[in-house]
């Protein structure tokens, strides 16, 4: 990173920015790139740099039909934790959680890493005994977690109701104390500057329209800014899978569902670590500009609209309130939603499709954004050496077939009740 002296700083932020270097090129698309990647969220923008890093692969393209960090990237809640049960999904995160540690640091950039910890909250026996043994699971899996009592969990974290008279009385909580948060868009700005200077293209406003697919093989992609030849492409494109695998004539075990989530007005520090309710689906956190960022469940209608609706923002605020009374009189300052791929099993697919050349990272359901590191980097060694990298092997899309399902209860979508 190029360093800045405080009179180069002072001199730019009173031209108004207009002196700043471009953080990564923009430059035309070559004719061909031995690997095109479609999506420029933090999947794909991870793959290209570990593709270029950890591989020397670097006649890659990133192709994004926006702006990069305008996706998934930049519209989702910024929790990081590794806190599964099903062996596959605990090396996954587990492994994914250890990069985030050393992140900033690989990509010269501050993505804003905090591990303030998470709490998943038990309201009743049939809870904290089923947190209890995901505890114990992650234990013999060494990751470290601990269950807290009420009382210990009044201690951590004063302004959450822990009174017996509460809507929804806890009686405990599973602390992970290595998960936290990222700061979500930058985390998109540090790979693709990162991959920029290793040589990848980032193409944004490119548009993939059409596959150009002869004798079951993947050779190029129809664009926006033209046609663009391939030796290997790789989908990861979050909640819009499903039409463009629908271009090579694939259908997938997947539906699209809309996630919402808001912040408040800023505020003064209260609460220092991410609480999440099972029972309810909420999950919330302070941001370091004082926001209070609170999530619930999807919308339980299949789309790939990024707009919110007043019904599911009212039950957010009333999921909050049970958990944080005192936040009654915060005034909420804007909302936003993306767009969720809901596998079958509630886990993703990452691998080879039926076309040769053409491979999928997709299906994240709620768990995208923390993955991100592992999944760039175990989808930049399958692209690399064209076959699953052991580390996302079981997440095959043949496992549709063999029955070979990863059920983490996180489940696909569910119908709700009337």
């Amino acid at each position: 990173m190029q360093p800045y002296s405080a009179l180069s700083l002072f001199k730019n932020a009173w031209s108004g920015h207009r002196n700043w270097p471009r953080a990564w090129r923009d430059p035309e698309p070559e004719k061909s790139y031995d690997v095109v990647i479609i999506g420029g969220g933090g999947h794909g923008l991870a793959s290209a740099y570990y593709l270029a890093r950890n591989h020397g692969i670097k006649n890659v393209a990133v192709l994004e039909k926006g702006y990069i960090g305008g996706g998934n990237t930049g519209r989702n809640t910024t929790i990081i934790r590794s806190d599964y049960y099903q062996e596959a999904n605990s090396r996954l995160y587990e492994f994914s959680l250890k990069l985030w540690e050393g992140l900033s640091e690989d990509l010269n950039y501050n993505i804003m890493v905090s591990q303030r910890g998470t709490l998943q909250l038990a309201h009743d026996e049939g809870q904290w005994s089923s947190l209890s043994r995901l505890a114990n699971r992650m234990q013999v899996n060494g990751i470290a977690a601990e269950m807290i009592t009420r009382e210990e969990l009044r201690k951590l974290v004063p302004v959450l109701d822990c009174s017996e008279h509460a809507r929804f009385p806890i009686l405990g909580a599973m602390r992970q104390a290595r998960g936290g948060t990222a700061r979500h868009d930058a985390v998109a700005w540090g790979y693709a500057r990162a991959a920029d200077r290793l040589g990848v293209h980032i193409l944004q406003n490119c548009e993939v329209q059409g596959m150009d697919i002869k004798h079951n093989r993947i050779v190029g992609l129809q664009t926006s800014r033209g046609y663009i030849g391939a030796g290997a492409v790789g989908m990861a494109v979050a909640g819009h899978s499903s039409h463009v695998a629908a271009m090579a004539g694939l259908k997938l075990p997947i539906e699209t569902h809309m996630l919402q989530a808001m912040v408040s007005e800023p505020l003064k520090p209260v609460l220092d670590t991410v609480v999440m309710a099972g029972a309810l689906h909420a999950y919330v956190s302070q941001t370091d500009k004082g926001e209070i960022v609170m999530g619930s469940d999807l919308e339980f209608y299949p789309s790939y609209a990024q707009r919110g609706n007043l019904p599911r923002i009212e039950q957010i605020a009333q999921e909050t309130l049970a958990l944080f009374p005192s936040f009654s009189r915060l005034r909420l300052m804007r909302t936003w939603g993306g767009v969720n791929d809901m596998t079958m099993d509630g886990s993703p697919i990452i691998g080879r499709t039926p076309v040769d050349g053409l491979y999928l990272n997709g299906g994240w359901c709620y768990g995208g954004f923390k993955a991100t590191p592992g999944s760039g980097w175990a989808f930049a060694d399958t692209l690399a050496n064209q076959k699953p990298a052991e580390l996302i092997a079981p997440y095959s899309l043949e496992r549709f077939f063999s029955g070979h399902v990863i059920d983490e209860s996180g489940h696909g979508p569910v119908p709700q009740a009337q």
